[in-house]
């Protein structure tokens, strides 16, 4: 048994969601890709090592050159985990894209990029969605921000619809669940 989870060389029973349970501070999915989960959206996209430390400080979107350069660098990254047969980097890269465009997508809608009313109850943290709370009003949309989703949409929309990235995520699935 390793970072509280037992690990074997039989796959795991197929599960569709993101793993919350495990210990990600302590997990090197690199070295146990089969404890990861493709999951949906950006589900684990700020838990998962060493990938996190790794995509995170190019992660920028605050003006569309920022928007363009961090793209550019995180799709390269997509690139070199594909090249290295590495799904879990990819999958994560990929996430990152994709968190680029919802993030600065809130940001341009919503001026300081609070969308909800109120804190998130100490029971649904960590539990994507609303929660139930009231969305704020819209704020004109910035068009900086706006440009800087844009930007981050192309490249994710470009990793999606990789082929290699679609094999190896379906044979990642197949296998692990």
């Amino acid at each position: 048994m390793q970072w509280g989870v037992e690990v074997s060389d039989q796959p795991k029973q197929p599960t569709k969601k993101f793993d919350y349970s495990l210990h990600y501070a302590e997990l090197d999915l690199r070295a146990h890709p089969e404890l990861y989960r493709i999951g949906v959206g950006e589900q684990g996209v700020l838990l998962v090592q060493p990938y996190k430390a790794e995509i995170l400080p190019h992660w920028r979107f605050a003006t569309p050159e920022a928007a363009e350069e961090s793209s550019q660098k995180i799709y390269q990254l997509f690139l070199d985990y594909l090249a290295a047969g590495d799904v879990v980097g990819a999958d994560m890269a990929r996430k990152f894209l994709q968190m680029g465009y919802t993030r600065a997508r809130r940001y341009a809608n919503h001026k300081g990029g609070k969308k909800y009313d109120g804190p998130v109850p100490d029971d649904k943290k960590g539990v994507s969605g609303a929660h139930g709370r009231p969305e704020l009003p819209r704020t004109p949309e910035d068009p900086v921000k706006a440009e800087s989703a844009r930007i981050f949409k192309a490249k994710w929309d470009e990793a999606a619809a990789n082929a290699e990235y679609k094999q190896l995520k379906q044979e990642h699935r197949e296998r692990y669940g």
